[in-house]
């Protein structure tokens, strides 16, 4: 399997981290080639909220102003790319066509190679103006993910939250993870009624 990884200039940055340290860890012994790029903006916002070297991953990262990348073109046959976090501007971009640089290059690419996208949008609150553009990027073809996290698998650290978003967002490009507890049903426990 071959993925992109986009990241994009809102706020988390430690999505992406997670995604990073999945696909060049576990991701990578499974098979999953992955090659990443930043926008510009993000790249900025990692060093602000993540500080380290994306590099010390070990996965190929790309200039956002390279067009020469594989995945540029559909011939290179990706099989679908994530952007954590993604900003409403980079959706907004997508949505409409507007391809401003590699990372919106190659989201373009997904869409009309009808390969999975998937994006996790970080922003709120939402305006009218947003959620169409969500709403034209679903039309699309692409699957939007706010950044919300979820509680019913009792995470215990900001990576157990941040991998409940993760975890999901793999499932939709089709990539077997354990990040999370999956839920499994609820027993619900009825009070006996008062005569």
């Amino acid at each position: 399997m071959r993925l992109v990884l986009g990241i994009s200039g809102a706020s988390g940055a430690p999505y992406a981290r997670r995604a990073m340290e999945f696909l060049a860890g576990p991701g990578r012994a499974a098979g999953i080639e992955t090659d990443v790029v930043f926008s510009k903006t993000g790249r900025l916002i990692w060093q602000h909220e993540i500080g380290t070297d994306p590099a010390s991953h070990g996965l190929h990262i790309w200039p956002a102003s390279d067009l020469t990348a594989p995945f540029a073109s559909g011939s290179a046959r990706y099989d679908g790319m994530l952007i954590a976090p993604c900003s409403v501007g980079c959706a907004a971009r997508i949505a409409h066509g507007i391809s401003t640089d590699l990372l919106g290059r190659a989201a373009d690419v997904m869409l009309k190679e009808r390969r999975p996208l998937v994006a996790v949008v970080r922003e709120t609150p939402l305006s009218l103006i947003h959620l169409r553009n969500l709403t034209q990027l679903v039309e699309a073809g692409a699957f939007v993910m706010p950044a919300a996290p979820s509680f019913y698998s009792r995470p215990e650290t900001i990576e157990a939250l941040l991998d409940t978003v993760v975890c999901r967002a793999l499932d939709r490009l089709g990539v077997d993870n354990d990040l999370m507890s999956r839920w499994s049903g609820m027993e619900i426990r009825r009070e006996p009624r008062s005569e």
